[in-house]
């Protein structure tokens, strides 16, 4: 899974700006880095958010990406 199919994963199921790159040192496409800026997050733990994009990305969390680095914020943060 590339970023950019995991960009329009996320953008797909939430109301979101989402940009998604390999993460820094890594070789591997499984390791991403993520910023997904949404209203939606507006009153939702830190932790909220998170599992709100991880049930956005749905199996793939499991199949195809190892590991994410996850930045999530409102767009007034």
């Amino acid at each position: 899974m590339t970023p950019e199919d995991v960009e329009a994963r996320i953008e797909a199921e939430l109301d979101c700006e989402a940009t998604v790159s390999k993460a820094r040192g890594e070789h591997d496409d499984d390791h991403l880095r993520a910023t997904v800026v949404s209203p939606e997050f507006e009153g939702h733990s830190l932790v909220e958010q998170h599992e709100m994009v991880y049930d956005a990305l749905g199996e793939a969390m499991t199949t195809d990406i190892h590991a994410l680095e996850l930045t999530t914020r409102t767009r007034e943060a």
